[in-house]
């Protein structure tokens, strides 16, 4: 399993593999209407929700304007409070750093809390390559990381397996993990969480170095939040003696009051519940109570580059509540693995690009991973305008002239020049009358062939219309 995916096809091809798969297609379709329907109705309890969409949208723009002296805040706070910050520019030196961390304890597997930066950094096999075992306590992630398998969706990793395949992933692959999964195990809800309760519970017990990442960081008090609901976050983030917690730069926000807005958007549009089961707190160390030890890893990876862009940054305001991937019409036929990234969905298809460039074949398809539809804009609690920032990258995917672009910056070179020249205009347009009875209905070549699979090419006059002109109006 990799968390960067290297290697993948690009979008159209992974999703017509996608598109053929019946059953993911069924379990997509199930769940993310469930999702969002429930989200809708929970939206709804609230007369001030665009108020708070606003509020949030506010709060993240002038975080991200005045981003290099909040982060310096915070860590002026963390490290106050007993904390230590350490700054990772890339993947590379973020897994280092918390490789040497684990090492230093002495100790060889750690019990980790959800997190999409250290899946979007690869840390789970970076860790097994330095010979220290992580375990995911989310029961989701669980479930991914013991059918070897990636994680398709934000908020619910392993959302393309039903229940009869969560069962058997756990009859077979539990034991070779820890404790073995009951014996005649069935697919009833409440059996696999039990099951997954008992297989996790030696662990939280047992482990000594925790990892997380965290929904906020608030830089006026050095404060991490991490939301969640099923408990096994707290488990992580207070019996360990260590906690270290891998952070994206862009997830401090300013103040304790900034935190009241989004404490409500964030749970309503993830969970489509009115809080979190969870909310866990945590300001450096305390003498006797939790970790005696915690490190906070401050990455970039590609987010400063995505600050730089007037348009693109506001891919940065994003909370990882999911809702987009719920609306997407793309992403329910498709499902996340497509998209050949940690971040799925029409969030990933902007995030992505970003974070990693468009030098790959699957970085430059994103973009176009979309019918622009704006659902995904309309239900956004930090009010992201997705499809202008996905226009605005198909721009520059267009104009750096990737695989699938040479061609038609070619002909648009061409075009230009033409234009530029009436006579050589002139010229072509009765050279293309003259030969009309040769022209195909279909374009050649498999770019602009697939354009005109289902369209007929518009038949060329006899005439060009300037000649008409003449002969008529002269």
């Amino acid at each position: 399993m990799s968390g960067t995916f290297v290697g993948m096809p690009s979008f159209p091809e992974a999703a017509r593999a996608a598109v053929g798969d019946t059953t993911l297609r069924a379990n997509l379709r199930h769940a993310t209407h469930t999702i969002r329907d429930k989200r809708a109705r929970a939206v709804a309890e609230l007369d001030d929700w665009a108020a708070l969409r606003r509020a949030g949208k506010e709060i993240k723009d002038r975080t991200l304007r005045h981003l290099d002296a909040y982060l310096l805040q915070l860590e002026e706070a963390v490290t106050a409070a007993g904390g230590t910050v350490h700054w990772a520019a890339d993947a590379a030196e973020a897994n280092g750093i918390v490789a040497e961390l684990v090492k230093a304890t002495g100790e060889t597997e750690v019990v980790k809390v959800k997190s999409m930066a250290t899946q979007e950094i690869g840390l789970n096999e970076h860790l097994e390559a330095e010979g220290i075992a992580a375990y995911e306590t989310d029961l989701a992630e669980l479930i991914v990381q013991l059918g070897d398998d990636r994680p398709s969706h934000i908020l619910v990793p392993a959302i393309h397996r039903n229940r009869a395949e969560i069962r058997d992933i756990f009859r077979e692959k539990m034991e070779s993990w820890g404790r073995p999964a009951p014996e005649g195990l069935s697919d009833n809800p409440a059996e696999l969480a039990e099951a997954a309760r008992l297989h996790l519970r030696e662990k939280f017990l047992r482990a000594k170095v925790g990892i997380s990442g965290a929904n906020f960081m608030v830089a006026e008090t050095g404060t991490l939040v991490v939301v969640e609901s099923e408990g096994n976050g707290r488990m992580c983030l207070t019996l360990p003696e260590t906690l270290i917690s891998v952070v994206g730069i862009e997830k401090v926000v300013p103040t304790w009051q900034d935190l009241e807005v989004f404490l409500q958007t964030l749970p309503r549009s993830s969970t489509a519940e009115r809080m979190n089961p969870y909310t866990s707190m945590w300001t450096g160390t305390t003498d006797d109570d939790g970790p005696s030890a915690f490190h906070l890893v401050l990455l970039d990876n590609g987010r400063t580059d995505a600050l730089a862009d007037e348009i693109g940054r506001q891919a940065l305001r994003c909370i990882r509540c999911s809702a987009c991937l719920n609306v997407c019409p793309v992403y329910e036929r498709a499902g996340g693995h497509a998209y050949g990234s940690v971040y799925p969905g029409p969030i990933g298809a902007i995030l992505t690009p970003q974070l990693r460039g468009t030098a790959s074949e699957i970085d430059a398809s994103l973009p176009y991973a979309s019918s622009l539809c704006g659902a995904c804009y309309e239900v956004c609690p930090v009010a992201i305008d997705i499809p202008e920032v996905l226009v605005h990258l198909r721009e520059r995917v267009a104009t750096e002239g990737g695989k699938g672009h040479r061609l038609e910056k070619a002909a648009v070179g061409a075009s230009t020049w033409l234009l530029d020249h009436p006579h050589a205009l002139a010229a072509a347009e009765r050279l293309a009358s003259a030969t009309r009875a040769l022209h195909p209905k279909r374009l050649p070549g498999p770019g602009a062939g697939q354009w005109s699979r289902h369209r007929d090419l518009p038949d060329v006059p006899a005439e060009p219309f300037r000649d008409w002109w003449k002969r008529n109006r002269a």
